[in-house]
C-alpha cells in the first residue's frame, strides 16, 4: 500500500490573509465552493478555521464514494489541515503571497491531498485515476473562493 499524493498550486486573487480566511470559512465561502461531486456537506463544529469539523460525501465515480469527516487544524499560521477521521485522507492548504510581493494583491495556494492507496490492481487504478479527480476538485474550490476572497 503506497501513499498517494496530489498537489495543486494556483494563484488566487486576494491577499494571503483574506484567501486563508475564505478557505477556512466553512459555513460561508467553502460551503458554496464545493464542486458537484461533493454531497451532503455539513459543518459539525465550529465553522471558521482551526477547530472546525466538516463532513461530506465525495463521489469519486458513479459507483464509488467516500464519506469524509474532517477535523481542521492550523499547524502553521499560513496553513489549514483537514484530517479525515475515517481514513488516512489529509488535505493541506498553504497560502503565500504570489510572486510580485504582497502589493500584487494575489496569493499562491498550494493544496496537497495524501492518503494510503489500495494495493493490487485496484490500487493501480486508484493511483492512475483518483489524482485526476482530486486535481479537478481543488481547482474548482480555488476558482470559486477567488471572487469572495478579493
Amino acid at each position: 500500500m503506497a501513499q498517494i499524493r496530489v498537489e495543486v498550486r494556483q494563484t488566487v486573487a486576494g491577499a494571503p490573509e483574506r484567501v486563508l480566511a475564505a478557505l477556512g470559512d466553512y459555513q460561508g465561502v467553502r460551503a458554496r465552493s464545493w464542486p458537484d461531486n461533493i454531497h451532503d456537506y455539513r459543518v459539525l463544529a465550529g465553522g471558521a478555521g482551526a477547530g472546525s469539523r466538516i463532513a461530506y460525501r465525495l463521489q469519486a465515480t458513479r459507483k464509488r464514494s467516500r464519506d469524509v469527516d474532517a477535523i481542521v487544524s492550523a499547524p502553521q499560521p499560513d496553513t489549514l489541515l483537514e484530517a479525515d477521521q475515517n481514513s488516512s485522507l489529509r488535505t493541506t492548504y498553504q497560502v503565500a503571497p504570489a510572486p510580485g510581493g504582497p502589493g500584487a494583491g494575489a496569493s499562491t495556494v498550494t493544496a496537497i491531498t495524501t492518503w494510503d492507496g489500495a494495493g493490487g490492481i485496484g490500487g493501480f487504478f486508484e493511483r492512475t485515476f483518483a489524482p485526476i479527480g482530486i486535481r479537478r476538485l481543488h481547482t474548482a474550490v480555488l476558482e470559486r473562493i477567488a471572487a469572495p476572497a478579493s
